[in-house]
This record gives C-alpha cells, structure tokens and sequence, in this order.
C-alpha cells in the first residue's frame, strides 16, 4: 500500500504502513523523514523503555567521537554500511571539517535513507550513496560506485554503527564482518555500536526486542564476547569494547547519562 499525496522524498512504491528501523532511528533523533507508523512504533518503544530516545543520541555522539578520532588517525576513506538517514553530524560532514579530501559511501538498505542521501550530497564529489544489504557484503565492496570512489589500495574505515544487530546469528555477523575485513589493507579500521543486555534494564530491552520482532528488522542482543570474536584477527584499539558513552568521551558530553545497553569499539586491520 503507498500512501497518497507521499512528500517528494519518498521514493515510489515505497510501503509506508510498515515500521522502518532507519525511520524510527530518524524519528527518535528528531527527524521528519518518517511516517506515522514509525511514529508510533517510537512512542511504543520509549513507553516500554524510557529514555531510548537518549540512546540514539548517544550513539550517533559516538560516531562522531570515532570518525574525528579517524581522521586524525590518518584515515582519508569511509565505508559507512547501514548508514540511516542523514541527520546533523554526518560522517562526511564531521570528516571533511578536518580533512576536506576525506571520501564517504553511505550505504543503507532503506530507499529512504538513499534517496535522502543523495539529496543532500549533490555537488560533493567526494561522497556518494548506494542502496546495499549488509547480508550481501560482496555486492556492496564490490559496487561500482564504491569503487569509483574509494581506493582499496589504500587504508579504508568501515563503519558499521548500530546495525548489526539487526542481523540474525543464521546470516553469521562473525562471517559477514570478516568478508568485509578481508579487502582491506593493512591500517584499516572496521567501528561498530551494538545492542548488548545491560543489567537492571534487561526488562526494558526485552520489551522493545519484542516490538522489533514483530517487524521486517528483529532485533539481536549481543555479548562484548561475541562482539570481541566477530572482530577476530583485528586489533581491538583502546579502550576497547565499552559502553558507547565511555568510548574516548567528549568532556562537554560528561553530564549525559551513560549507556550500558549500547556497546562501542574501534579495531584496526593488522
């Protein structure tokens, strides 16, 4: 079904009586790019898990803090998988303040996400978007638009921030994350942000795990374990794998609440 009288971004044949996990994101961060029904999935979640809406903001804060941290670590190249709808802080923003040569791909399985994109990257030759399924990393590594714009031959950061929870342990994260390591060169880095079960709010997450799990985007917990075995034969960079708001904090962010349910970590190709 596709509404009448859709908002010019909305691509066509887009179904929008359905809950959209790159739209709720959207919505909790204070975006327009969302329907009513990403609306009141939102609501629902905050209802079950108050201050959810916080975590998003605290893990788009964390990918801020990591592609600063980047770039001035050397890294010129960004591969930003599962990338969301544009909203303030984006990477190529973030990245090319400091280094106006920096290169960004976004990619995202959501036309929305792409389309918007786009939108907002005309006349930047130096970043591009591209619709991709992180389950398929091959097709995304391999796209012709990303290797238009990006060199292999040289160091490349992955960005994989709150996504891969929403991949199943049938579609093998572990497996998914060394394909999309295994063309990079040394002095690479792959960062991701990952929903973990975080103590006395486990109810909380339960709740809106099971709201997600009766949607096309279920939702997957995972253990600082599992994330420290998906990321095997990379170097895990200080401070580790932390909690999103301990990962190299900014001091004028020192009065938010931390969050435990969200884990961060950077790692470095060998």
């Amino acid at each position: 079904m596709v509404v009448a009288d859709q908002p010019d971004w909305v691509p066509e044949g887009l179904d929008v009586t359905v809950p959209n996990a790159a739209r709720v994101y959207d919505c909790a961060l204070g975006g327009y790019h969302n329907f009513g029904v990403d609306r009141e999935f939102k609501d629902l979640a905050e209802k079950a898990w108050p201050g959810i809406s916080q975590l998003a903001y605290a893990n788009r804060a964390f990918l801020g803090r990591v592609v600063q941290w980047l770039v001035e670590s050397g890294i010129r190249q960004f591969l930003d998988i599962g990338s969301g709808i544009p909203t303030l802080g984006n990477v190529h923003e973030v990245a090319q303040e400091i280094a106006p040569e920096s290169r960004v791909v976004y990619v995202d399985i959501d036309p929305v996400a792409v389309s918007h994109s786009r939108a907002i990257l005309t006349g930047n030759p130096y970043a591009d978007a591209i619709q991709g399924d992180l389950r398929r990393p091959e097709e995304i590594l391999y796209h012709p638009q990303v290797l238009e714009l990006l060199d292999f031959s040289q160091p490349v950061a992955v960005l994989m921030i709150a996504v891969l929870h929403f991949i199943s342990d049938d579609a093998d994260p572990p497996g998914i994350v060394t394909k999309i390591a295994e063309p990079l060169v040394s002095g690479s880095y792959l960062a991701l942000s990952h929903g973990t079960q975080a103590g006395r709010m486990s109810g909380e997450q339960e709740e809106v795990r099971q709201l997600y799990n009766r949607t096309p985007t279920p939702f997957f917990v995972r253990s600082p374990e599992q994330l420290a075995d998906a990321l095997a034969g990379l170097d895990i960079v200080e401070p580790g794998i932390v909690a999103i708001t301990d990962w190299h904090p900014d001091p004028e962010e020192a009065g938010e609440p931390r969050q435990p349910a969200a884990l961060g970590v950077v790692a470095r190709k060998p």
